[in-house]
């Protein structure tokens, strides 16, 4: 998605997760999404992009069909979100996304993974000054003075556009993923690829034995249901 978000996605790259739990992870946000927000993919843009990056990292149509229709169903589960963040293995900045019902389950969990590392559990803030909240949005090749013109007057926090084979990026604040997918599409611009996390503003390089004790420490936080994503700032990770 462009150099400069390559650069960014070595210091921050969002772990790989197995398939099985890629799917239920995303049929708890579909769920939430649909629940909070109404199951119409048509009335509820933040629902109807998630479906959309769902499908495109080939996740069933049952799952997502069976969780839109548990959304409109009474009672079922509440989730909530909440982040954690800490120092990993060898001084790793690690950010933490979960979607619980439990949230003294959840971080307790988390924080047995920390103690089994030899790590420790921090508070909020304590690592979230070392990335950006980035949304990263890859378009075919198009007018970019026209895109930057849209975007900014629909508000839009834009802090780079780059232009790079036949693609432009754009960059944008993390929160605002939605918002400009949607000016986009409005004004048919073709998106090729997009997401959002937490890009770490500077990589640490890990030596070979701290980084096998980083990747065991990785595997712990993902085998947990509860979370979401994970993010950090180990650049040696691939």
């Amino acid at each position: 998605m462009g150099r400069k978000y390559e650069v960014r996605k070595e210091a921050m790259h969002k772990t790989h997760l197995k398939r099985s739990k890629l799917f239920a992870r995303y049929g708890k946000a579909i769920y939430i999404r649909a629940k909070e927000g109404g199951p119409d993919p048509d009335t509820n843009v933040e629902l109807a992009h998630l479906i959309e990056r769902a499908k495109k990292d080939d996740v069933p149509n049952d799952v997502i069909e069976r969780n839109l229709k548990k959304a409109t169903e009474k009672g079922g589960e509440d989730y909530e979100y909440v982040r954690y963040e800490g120092y990993g293995p060898a001084g790793s900045a690690v950010m933490i996304d979960a979607l619980t019902d439990n949230v003294n389950r959840t971080v307790s969990d988390v924080r047995y993974c920390f103690m089994k590392a030899g790590s420790k559990l921090g508070v909020k803030g304590s690592v979230e000054h070392l990335f950006d909240h980035l949304a990263i949005i890859r378009v075919a090749a198009a007018d970019e003075e026209r895109i930057l013109e849209w975007l900014l007057e629909a508000d839009l926090d834009v802090s780079d556009i780059i232009a790079e084979n036949g693609s432009l990026t754009i960059e944008a604040a993390g929160t605002e993923l939605d918002k400009a997918e949607a000016v986009l599409r409005e004004n048919k611009v073709d998106i090729e690829e997009s997401t959002s996390g937490w890009f770490a503003k500077t990589p640490i390089e890990l030596s070979e034995a701290d980084y096998e004790a980083f990747k065991e420490f990785l595997e712990r936080l993902n085998d947990l249901d509860d979370i979401q994503a994970v993010y950090h700032n180990v650049a040696n990770d691939g």
